[in-house]
């Protein structure tokens, strides 16, 4: 399990690089990845290298078995040919391959359980990057969406009192009063242009009541006829016109005057 250890260690040393030099925890995470992903593959090679240290440990077990077995074979042999010496040389080659296989099978044993908990612990270990991988989307969303609210915050603590929504509200409130001064220009000189018209009317009656009185006179000194047919032919009926389209115009240039 040392291998892992080591991979823990590297590991976390990089993560407190990364952290203490202050980078962009996009960037940051997005390397803790990459790096996880390196060691990975590490791992993968010392795994590697313990199963096949397992495997050699297995040969050579059974190298030893077969080792053994042939001698005692041999011992066998030199026992049907009257060669004791010879079958107690065989035996002794026999135990010493027995002595080896027992360490071997020993050692294999142990090799095999520590290969085993190897490769749990390598595929736990690629667990947990895929996890960490899904999880480096989660965090980089919160970090983008945090600084975002940063941001706002900061920009609307920026706003006082001179801030550019105080300066939109006002000019709203200066359209407004230019608006109303419009208006009040405009109500003022179609007040003064029908003041105009009403003098223009009540002139012209005044002057209709004093024809009336010179024509009841005339009447009375009996030359109504005559000067009736003149009077009728005497009025101007276009000047009256002329006079009537005159009040708009002048209604016209006194609410220009009054908007300047």
């Amino acid at each position: 399990m040392g291998v892992f250890s080591r991979l823990g260690t590297l590991i976390k040393a990089n993560i407190n690089d990364l952290i203490s030099r202050a980078e962009d925890p996009e960037k940051i995470l997005n390397q803790l990845i990459v790096d996880m992903r390196e060691q990975m593959i590490e791992a993968q090679k010392q795994v590697a290298a313990s199963i096949a240290d397992e495997k050699k440990l297995k040969k050579q077990l059974d190298n030893e078995l077969q080792l053994s077995s042939e001698w005692e074979k041999k011992a066998m042999m030199a026992v049907r040919a009257g060669r004791d010496d010879l079958a107690t040389e065989a035996l002794n080659r026999k135990q010493q391959h027995q002595d080896l296989a027992a360490e071997y099978q020993k050692q294999h044993e142990l090799q095999k359980r520590a290969a085993d908990q190897l490769r749990t612990a390598l595929r736990q270990l690629n667990q947990k990057i895929e996890e960490a991988r899904r999880k480096k989307d989660l965090l980089i969303a919160r970090q983008r969406r945090a600084e975002a609210q940063k941001r706002i915050q900061e920009t609307m603590a920026g706003f006082g009192e001179t801030s550019a929504f105080e300066a939109f509200d006002r000019m709203s409130s200066k359209v407004d009063r230019i608006e109303a001064e419009a208006e009040a220009s405009a109500e003022l000189a179609a007040e003064m242009g029908s003041t105009d018209l009403d003098q223009k009317f009540r002139d012209l009656e005044g002057e209709a009541g004093a024809s009336e009185a010179l024509l009841e006179l005339k009447r009375k000194m009996g030359v109504v006829e005559e000067q009736k047919e003149e009077a009728e032919e005497e009025f101007d009926f276009e000047a009256l016109e002329r006079e009537l389209a005159a009040v708009p115009a002048q209604r016209g240039a006194g609410s220009g005057q009054a908007d300047y």
